[in-house]
C-alpha cells in the first residue's frame, strides 16, 4: 500500500492543503506545533474516522469553519482507491456530511462501510495499523509497558494468529456441543428400547383379534333388535293415523257447531242495528226542519234574495275586499304619519348633533393652539441640544490629535495589538516548554553525576552523553529563563498598549453615536417645526367649521317642526278609515253565520241520505248470513252420520302395544350400542398401541444411527481443536524466533553502545535486555533515549516480520514515524537514519517521517516544508525540490 495524495480544506490549521507522496523516504519537516503531525492524523482520519483519534470530529475543524473536507488519495495491491471525508457543522456539533470510498470494484457510502472496506482490504483495523506502521509521537512506551500477554494478543493478531486461536475455541465448543447431544442421544435411546420391550410383553396381536370376534357378535344382536322395531314403527303409524282422521272428524264437528252460534250472534246484533238507524233517520228529520226556520231568519238581516251559499260567498267575498282596500289605506297613512314623526326626530336631533359637533371643533381649536405654543418651547430646546452634541464631537476629534492614532483608525491599531499579544503568548508557551524540557535535563545529568553510576545499568555516568552536556544544558536554562523575562515585560507593555487603545475605540464609537444622535434630531426639529405650523392651520380651520355647524342646526330644527305638523294630518284621516273599516267587518260577520247555518242543514240532509243507504245494505247482509248458515247446518249433520267408533278402539289398542314395545327395544339396542362402543375404543387403543411399538422401533433405529454418527463427529472435533492448537504453537514460535532476530539486529543497527550483548524474547512474548556480563533488565529500566530506540527497534521489526514473513498478506501500509528523534541525543539520530536506510533496502516501499530534526533531512528522497502563519494562525505546506538546499533552523525545540 502506497499514499499518493492528500488534499484538506479547513482541517486544524490547514485552511486549503494539498499534497502528493511519492515512493521512498518522506520526511515532513518544520517548527514544533506548525501542524506536521496533523497531516498525519488527516491520512489516518481518511481511513478510520474519528475513532482512530483521542480527538472528537469539533477538534478536526479549522477554529472558526463550519465545514472541513479531508481527500486521500492510495494505491493498494496495484488498485486505486480514493476516500471522500466532509464534515458540517450541524447546531453545536460537527458531524459527518459525507464519507465515501470510490475503487475499481465498487463505491461504498457511509463511514461505518467504508472503515469495515478498510479494515477488510488491509486485514487490520486501527489499533493495529498503529501498532505496526504508524509510530506515533509520545507512545515511546506502549510496546515497552504493555504485559507480556497484552503484547502476545497484539501481536498475534498482527500475525493472524488470533483466527487460529479463534479456530480453536470454536472447534472446542463444538466438541462439548458434539459431547452433550451424544449423551441426551443415548439415554434417550436407552428410553425408547425400555418401551419396546414393555410393548411386546403385552401380546397385543391376540388381544386385537378376541376383541374383533365380539364386536361381530354385538353387531348381530343389533341388526335383528333393528329390523322388529321397524315393524312396530309401522303398525304404530297406520293406528296414528286412523286416530288423527277420527280427532279431524270431531274437531270440524266443533269448529261448525262455533261458527253456526256465531252467524246466528251476527244476524241478530245486524237487526238491532237497523232498528236504531230508523230512530236516527226520524231525529235528523225533525233537526232538519228546525234549520229551515232558523235560515229564514238570518235572511232578513242581509240584502240577499236567497239563502244559497254561492250567493253568501259571492256576497262576503265583495265586502272583504273592499274591508282590505279600506285597511290598506288606514295601515298606509299611519305608515305615513310614522315617517313624518320620525323625520322630523332626526332633524331635531341633527340638529342637536351639528351644534355638539361646532361645540367640539371650538373646543379642540382651542387645545391645538394651546399644543402648537408647548411644541414650539420644545423646539427651541432640541436645537440647543444639537449645538451641545456638536460641541461634544468636536472636543472628541480634538483629543486624537495628542495620539499616535488618527481618528479612525482606532479599531484597526486595537487588532493588531491583540495579535502581537498572540504572538506573544505563544512565544512565552513555546519558551515556557523548552525551559521546562532544558530544566529536566539538568536535574537528571546533576542527579546522574553525583550518584556516579546509573542507577539502572549500573555504568559509570563520566563521559556519558547526559553529563557531557550539562554545562550546555544550564546555559541554555539561562538563555530561555532571560528569554522568558523579556515576553513577559513585552506582555505587559502590549496590554497597556491595548488598553489605551479600547480607550480610544471607545471616544470613536461615542463620535459615531453622537452623529447619529445629532441626525436623528435633526430631522425631528424639522418634521416639529412642520408641525407647528400645520396645527396653527388647523385652528383655523376647525374654527370656520363650527360656525358652518351653527348655521345647519337652526335649519334642521325649522324642518323638524314642519314635518311634525303633517304627520298630526295623517293619522286623523287614519282613524275615519279605520271605523269604515269597521262597520264592514260586522256584515261579514252576520253573512259568515248564515253561511254556516245553510251548511249544518246540507250536512244533516246528507246524514240522512247515508244512513238509508246503509239500513238496506245491513238487510242484504242478514240475507247472505241466513243461506250460509242453512249450509253449515247440512255439513253438520253429514259428518255426525260418518263416524265409526268400534275402528276408532282397535286403532288405540295397536298403538298402545307398538308404542310399549318401541320403548323397551330402544334400551335393549342403547345398551348393545354402547357395548360396541366400548369394544372399539378397546380395538382402536389396542391398534394405537401396535402403531407406537412400530414407531418405538423406527425410533430406535434412528437414534443408534445418530449415535453412531455423534461418535464419529466427536472424534474429528477433538483432532480438529488440538490440531489448531499445536499449529498456533507451532507457528507462534517460529514468528517468536524470527521477531527476536530482526529486533537483535535492529537494535545492534540504531543503538552504538556495546554495553548489551542481545535481546530475548520467549515464547509468551516477554522480553529481556541482556548486557555483556549476563545481568537481565526489563525494558523499562533502559534510559529515556534507550527506550526510545528499543520501540523503534521493535516497531521494525515487527512491520519486517510482517512484510517479509507471512505468504499471501495484504500489502503493508507506508512506515510512519512521527517525531521519532524525540529522546534521542545527535549521536542516536545518526543511527536512526540507518535504521531508515536499511528499512528501505528491504523493500520497504513509502516511509514518511515528520521530525523538527535537520539530521533526518539528509536521509530524504522528498522534503516537504510545514510552516504556521503567526498572525492567521494557519498552516502551508510545501515540497523542497532540493532537500539538500532546505534552509531549516538548526537547534528546534523539541515537542
Amino acid at each position: 500500500m502506497r499514499f499518493d495524495r492528500i488534499r484538506l480544506t479547513n482541517f486544524k490549521p490547514y485552511a486549503d492543503a494539498d499534497l502528493s507522496l511519492d515512493d521512498g523516504v518522506t520526511v515532513i519537516h518544520g517548527l514544533n506545533g506548525s501542524g506536521k503531525s496533523s497531516l498525519l492524523d488527516a491520512c489516518f482520519f481518511a481511513l478510520y474516522g474519528a475513532r482512530a483519534l483521542d480527538e472528537t470530529l469539533d477538534d478536526l475543524v479549522t477554529t472558526g469553519e463550519d465545514e472541513a473536507e479531508i481527500d486521500l488519495w492510495f494505491t493498494h495491491d496495484g488498485a486505486a482507491y480514493h476516500v471522500h471525508r466532509r464534515l458540517r457543522r450541524s447546531g453545536d456539533r460537527i458531524q459527518t456530511a459525507e464519507c465515501t470510498l470510490e475503487g475499481p470494484d465498487a463505491t461504498y457510502d457511509g463511514a461505518r462501510d467504508v472503515r469495515d472496506r478498510i479494515v477488510r482490504m488491509l486485514r487490520m483495523d486501527a489499533e493495529a495499523f498503529v501498532n505496526c506502521a504508524y509510530v506515533r509521537q509520545g507512545e515511546v512506551n506502549k510496546l515497552i509497558n504493555a504485559t507480556p500477554t497484552e503484547r502476545g494478543t497484539m501481536l498475534d493478531d498482527l500475525l493472524q494468529l488470533g483466527k487460529l486461536e479463534e479456530y480453536r475455541e470454536r472447534a472446542g465448543q463444538a466438541r462439548l456441543g458434539v459431547e452433550d447431544v451424544r449423551t441426551a442421544k443415548r439415554e434417550l435411546l436407552a428410553d425408547v428400547e425400555r418401551r419396546v420391550e414393555e410393548y411386546e410383553e403385552r401380546d397385543l396381536h391376540e388381544t386385537l383379534n378376541a376383541l374383533r370376534s365380539q364386536r361381530s357378535e354385538v353387531d348381530e344382536k343389533i341388526e335383528r333388535y333393528e329390523d322388529q322395531r321397524d315393524r312396530a314403527r309401522e303398525t304404530l303409524e297406520e293406528a296414528t293415523s286412523v286416530l288423527e282422521e277420527h280427532e279431524e272428524t270431531r274437531e270440524e264437528l266443533a269448529r261448525l257447531d262455533e261458527e253456526i252460534d256465531e252467524l246466528e250472534t251476527t244476524v241478530r246484533e245486524t237487526e238491532a242495528d237497523r232498528d236504531g238507524i230508523r230512530d236516527r233517520l226520524a231525529d235528523l228529520r225533525e233537526e232538519l226542519d228546525d234549520l229551515g226556520e232558523a235560515i229564514d231568519d238570518r235572511l232578513t238581516d242581509t240584502d240577499l234574495d236567497e239563502a244559497t251559499p254561492e250567493a253568501i260567498d259571492a256576497r262576503v267575498e265583495t265586502l272583504s275586499d273592499r274591508a282590505d282596500e279600506r285597511r290598506d289605506d288606514a295601515a298606509e297613512k299611519r305608515t305615513q304619519a310614522k315617517a313624518l314623526e320620525t323625520q322630523a326626530e332626526n332633524l331635531a336631533s341633527k340638529a342637536d348633533d351639528l351644534a355638539s359637533r361646532a361645540t367640539e371643533k371650538r373646543e379642540r381649536a382651542t387645545e391645538l393652539e394651546s399644543e402648537a405654543e408647548t411644541a414650539a418651547e420644545e423646539l427651541d430646546e432640541r436645537r440647543e441640544r444639537v449645538a451641545d452634541l456638536e460641541a461634544e464631537a468636536d472636543d472628541l476629534r480634538t483629543s486624537f490629535e495628542e495620539t499616535p492614532v488618527d481618528f479612525g483608525e482606532a479599531e484597526s491599531h486595537l487588532g493588531s495589538l491583540r495579535e502581537r499579544l498572540d504572538e506573544i503568548r505563544e512565544r512565552q508557551q513555546e519558551v515556557a516548554g523548552a525551559l521546562e524540557a532544558a530544566r529536566s535535563r539538568v536535574e537528571e545529568a546533576e542527579r546522574l553525576r553525583e550518584e556516579g553510576k546509573c542507577p539502572e545499568c549500573g555504568q559509570p555516568v563520566e563521559g556519558s552523553p547526559h553529563v557531557e552536556r550539562l554545562a550546555e544544558d544550564r546555559a541554555r536554562v539561562e538563555e530561555l529563563e532571560a528569554e522568558m523575562a523579556d515576553c513577559d515585560a513585552e506582555r505587559e507593555e502590549c496590554e497597556a498598549a491595548i488598553d489605551e487603545a479600547e480607550e480610544l475605540l471607545d471616544r470613536e464609537n461615542r463620535v459615531e453615536t453622537i452623529g447619529e444622535r445629532i441626525e436623528t434630531l435633526s430631522q425631528l426639529v424639522e418634521e416639529r417645526a412642520e408641525g407647528i405650523e400645520e396645527t396653527r392651520e388647523r385652528v383655523d380651520r376647525l374654527r370656520e367649521e363650527a360656525d358652518d355647524l351653527d348655521t345647519q342646526a337652526a335649519d334642521a330644527r325649522e324642518a323638524a317642526e314642519t314635518q311634525a305638523e303633517r304627520a298630526e294630518t295623517i293619522r286623523e284621516e287614519a282613524a275615519d278609515v279605520a271605523e269604515e273599516v269597521e262597520s264592514l267587518d260586522e256584515r261579514i260577520e252576520r253573512l259568515t253565520a248564515l253561511a254556516d247555518l245553510v251548511d249544518e242543514r246540507a250536512e244533516a240532509t246528507a246524514t240522512v241520505e247515508r244512513l238509508q243507504e246503509r239500513r238496506e245494505r245491513l238487510a242484504d247482509l242478514n240475507g247472505e248470513r241466513n243461506d250460509r248458515l242453512q249450509e253449515k247446518r247440512e255439513r253438520r249433520r253429514e259428518l255426525a252420520a260418518a263416524v265409526d267408533e268400534e275402528t276408532v278402539a282397535e286403532a288405540r289398542e295397536d298403538k298402545q302395544r307398538a308404542e310399549t314395545y318401541l320403548e323397551q327395544v330402544g334400551e335393549t339396542l342403547s345398551d348393545l350400542r354402547e357395548e360396541r362402543d366400548a369394544l372399539q375404543s378397546r380395538i382402536g387403543s389396542v391398534e394405537n398401541e401396535i402403531d407406537q411399538l412400530e414407531a418405538h422401533r423406527e425410533e430406535a433405529d434412528a437414534l443408534r444411527e445418530q449415535v453412531d454418527a455423534l461418535e464419529s463427529l466427536h472424534d474429528e472435533t477433538e483432532g480438529l481443536e488440538s490440531m489448531y492448537g499445536d499449529l498456533r504453537a507451532e507457528l507462534r514460535q517460529r514468528n517468536v524466533e524470527t521477531l527476536a532476530r530482526m529486533l537483535n539486529e535492529t537494535f545492534d543497527l540504531v543503538y552504538g553502545n556495546d554495553a548489551y550483548s542481545h535481546i530475548e524474547l520467549d515464547g509468551e512474548y516477554a522480553l529481556t535486555v541482556f548486557q555483556k556480563d549476563g545481568t537481565e533488565l526489563a525494558p523499562d529500566q533502559l534510559s529515556g533515549g534507550e527506550r526510545a530506540l528499543f520501540n523503534l527497534s521493535l516497531r521494525c521489526a515487527i512491520y519486517r516480520l510482517l512484510a517479509e514473513g507471512i505468504d499471501g498478506a495484504a500489502p503493508m501500509p507506508p512506515l510512519i514515524l512521527d517525531e521519532p528523534t524525540v529522546f534521542l541525543d545527535s549521536g542516536h539520530v545518526s543511527r536512526l537514519v540507518d535504521l531508515v536506510d536499511e528499512m528501505r533496502s528491504l523493500g520497504v516501499r513509502q516511509i514518511v517521517i515528520v521530525s523538527h530534526d535537520d539530521e533526518l533531512v539528509g536521509a530524504a528522497d522528498d522534503l516537504v516544508r510545514v510552516e504556521k502563519d503567526p498572525t492567521s494562525n494557519r498552516s502551508t505546506v510545501e515540497r523542497v525540490d532540493d532537500p539538500t538546499l532546505a534552509a531549516v533552523g538548526a537547534g528546534a525545540d523539541l515537542d
